[in-house]
């Protein structure tokens, strides 16, 4: 774990321990929304949980096995799919093992600090007020639990509302829903039961199965060379989103670096990649799930702005970006 990991990790603790001392006894909803984020931080940093996950993704519903553990700021996770061909996957830090057990086959990736189920919780630091407003709506039961929905709603199209249940004991997120404008679930991750901050046996991490005899492949890993001062920057910028890197980057499948410019709001991320193209005029869209993409071809280079975000604001962004 990187040293800023380790930093950002003992900040929350220690503003979580701040909000305890000072609240004992509180009702959920004389709580500020803002220290729940704090709480809910915390909780998803350091919290041991098993339980079974009901994911909403694409028009189809998936059942998970989930057991999570947190030692020393490691994770170790074991995700079974529950449809389809049988899906495990197995963290051990960075190191990630996909074993499809129906085509005998592990894939091994590495994965930073990517969730298999929480990929957009707001950081603790997101300036609610300008592109965000957040309120606390009441008090429900998810999995059995008494937990409070904190919902987050955009002053613009130009990115998503969520709606956060989390739990009133521990803070940790019970469910998760991704709104769309028209008011519908785009995703939604929710705990059908859990069992949370209990001992969790080795075993309980290990593959289902014998892998010892599947085919094993190592997908290539993207390289980040170094930060650089990219030329690249959006006309047209969507209220609130501001650079918070700029790097080059090997990709695989790529002969020639990437420059990789990443925007924040401080909830909705947006990747730009930059690259030499074919200089053939072209306009490329995508979605999967949430996340949508768009490529378009700007003076021999190849312009892809990706995240999740509504389909509007990478079109907005790919196309309104410009070399100084």
């Amino acid at each position: 774990m990187t040293m800023r990991r380790r930093q950002q990790i003992a900040t929350v603790c220690v503003a979580l321990g701040s909000l305890v001392a000072a609240a004992p006894g509180l009702a959920a909803d004389e709580i500020a929304p803002d220290d729940w984020l704090v709480k809910m931080a915390g909780a998803v940093q350091t919290t041991n949980y098993e339980g079974t996950v009901i994911r909403l993704q694409n028009g189809k519903s998936d059942t998970l096995k989930v057991v999570h553990v947190v030692t020393d700021g490691v994770i170790r996770e074991k995700v079974v799919v529950q449809e389809g061909d049988g899906l495990e996957i197995i963290r051990n830090g960075n190191e990630v093992q996909c074993i499809l057990p129906d085509k005998k086959t592990v894939r091994v990736e590495e994965w930073n600090d990517q969730s298999a189920l929480f990929s957009s919780l707001p950081s603790t630091d997101i300036q609610f007020g300008n592109e965000y407003d957040i309120s606390i709506v009441r008090e429900e039961r998810v999995a059995g639990r008494k937990a409070v929905l904190l919902a987050i709603r955009p002053h613009d199209a130009y990115r998503y509302g969520h709606r956060i249940w989390l739990d009133i004991a521990t803070g940790f997120p019970l469910q998760t829903r991704l709104m769309g404008d028209d008011g519908e679930a785009i995703e939604q991750v929710k705990f059908a039961d859990i069992t949370l901050d209990q001992e969790i046996h080795a075993s309980a991490l290990a593959p289902s199965t014998s892998i010892e005899n599947f085919r094993w492949f190592t997908q290539p890993q993207r390289k980040i060379s170094h930060t650089v001062d990219s030329p690249w920057n959006s006309a047209e910028l969507p209220s609130g989103f501001r650079v918070m890197s700029t790097h080059q980057e090997d990709l695989p499948g790529r002969d020639v670096p990437v420059v990789h410019i990443l925007y924040s709001d401080g909830l909705a991320n947006v990747s730009v990649f930059i690259e030499p193209s074919n200089n053939k005029k072209f306009a490329r869209r995508s979605r999967v799930g949430a996340s949508n993409s768009y490529s378009v071809e700007n003076g021999g280079y190849q312009v892809t702005a990706v995240g999740e975000v509504p389909a509007a604001t990478v079109e907005k962004i790919a196309t309104s970006m410009q070399p100084n």
